[in-house]
């Protein structure tokens, strides 16, 4: 592959030194589209409970691209054909897969655009970028979607043992403290092989592969999930639904162009191209610019939720393995009701139940395959003897509730 003559290397805390391997993806990197996700955090608002957690989707990116460039390097050196264009699209699918992620990425998943979620967002963002780049990232599209005839490439792009998986636990890891999470993606990438044209992990690597496991339940219950976390992330889904709420209402509130923009439109949206623009000039800047305007704002609930989640004066959280008895939920409700002077149905912006799950393997179609030394591929659970290992791949379900401290 050609080297770019604008050569860029970036200081990486987790790899060390990482290139530009070509032109195209120099100039991807440099675009107004890919270099917005400097202001998309990673994780959301897990940085109120780890102090350190405050990289982006930016790092992500080159990170899942550095390591796709290591899988591929050991792929052809174990005779899978991987030919220049296709190496091309695997960087590119790759270094673009969260480029649809939006302010504070998961956390409002599916808000500004309604049930629009990012991998949408992400291959219409491509097709965008591939019309600007003259049809540069058609093989990248076709990879991403799963449509490219060799299924392995997708695999190393989205699947349950990808580039992106292993590079957001070993960052996150680094990022959090939370060393839990730390995996050997340079061992795992190592055992990586092709079978009829589908990935594989050699037998020899399966303790690479329940190590990473485990690291993923660890972090989703200890991090991702972390009650904290999740608390303050539903504050900030409620912040935009009462903004949206007031704004329909014929309230004026303050905000920038794009923010509002989105804000006051009720029906679903068609992605466009103009879409995309709009979409694109949104992060968590205009989001945290909007939360401190709204916390002066008339309105008690806006600015009362505004005022918790920028002070970190946080609701209190329960999490049981049953669901809460509506009863007590009820006696809360009515409680901050009468407390805060609002009417029930503003007193559920401040109480409120859900409920989350982890299950860190699925066995079947798409699982990580064993390539056994007699030439026998199966699946990991198969092979492994953890015990631990085949609990992962059951669904396991927690409710919480969120209320005032101040509630009875």
């Amino acid at each position: 592959m050609a080297n770019t003559n604008k050569l860029k290397v970036f200081n990486d805390p987790i790899y060390g030194f990482i290139g530009t391997p070509n032109q195209l993806i120099f100039d991807l990197i440099g675009h107004p589209y890919f270099q917005r996700l400097r202001r998309i955090s990673q994780m959301g608002m897990s940085y109120l409970v780890y102090p350190g957690a405050h990289h982006t989707r930016f790092h992500h990116a080159l990170g899942s691209m550095h390591l796709m460039t290591k899988a591929i390097q050991i792929l052809k050196w174990k005779g899978v054909e991987i030919n220049e264009e296709e190496e091309t699209g695997l960087l590119c699918a790759i270094l673009l897969h969260d480029i649809g992620h939006g302010p504070f990425s998961h956390a409002l998943e599916g808000f500004f655009i309604n049930g629009v979620h990012h991998e949408r967002l992400s291959i219409a963002f491509m097709q965008y970028l591939n019309n600007e780049f003259e049809g540069k990232l058609a093989v990248a599209i076709s990879i991403f979607k799963g449509e490219y005839p060799k299924p392995f490439m997708n695999q190393l792009v989205s699947s349950q043992l990808d580039m992106d998986r292993l590079d957001y636990l070993k960052r996150d890891s680094f990022y959090t403290g939370v060393t839990e999470g730390n995996i050997n993606s340079e061992r795992l990438i190592s055992m990586l092989n092709v079978v009829d044209d589908n990935l594989v992990v050699e037998e020899k690597g399966i303790y690479a592969v329940e190590k990473f496991l485990m690291a993923r339940r660890f972090m989703y219950w200890q991090v991702y999930l972390h009650k904290t976390g999740l608390m303050a992330e539903q504050l900030l889904v409620r912040i935009m639904y009462r903004a949206k709420e007031l704004l329909s209402s014929g309230i004026e509130i303050q905000g920038g162009h794009a923010i509002l923009s989105f804000l006051r439109t009720d029906n679903d949206i068609t992605v466009d191209s103009k879409v995309l623009e709009q979409f694109a000039l949104l992060d968590d800047i205009d989001v945290l610019g909007a939360i401190k305007a709204w916390q002066f704002h008339n309105d008690f609930v806006l600015s009362k939720l505004c005022t918790m989640l920028l002070h970190r004066n946080l609701l209190d959280v329960k999490i049981k393995s049953k669901p809460f008895v509506q009863e007590k939920m009820m006696t809360k409700l009515k409680s901050i009701s009468n407390l805060y002077g609002i009417p029930e149905s503003e007193a559920t912006y401040f109480v409120f139940q859900g409920d989350i799950s982890n299950k860190a393997y699925s066995q079947g179609q798409h699982g990580i395959r064993i390539l056994k030394k007699n030439g026998k591929v199966t699946d990991v659970l198969k092979e492994s003897d953890q015990l631990s290992l085949k609990a992962l791949s059951k669904t396991v379900t927690k409710y919480y509730c969120c209320f005032p401290k101040e509630s009875v």
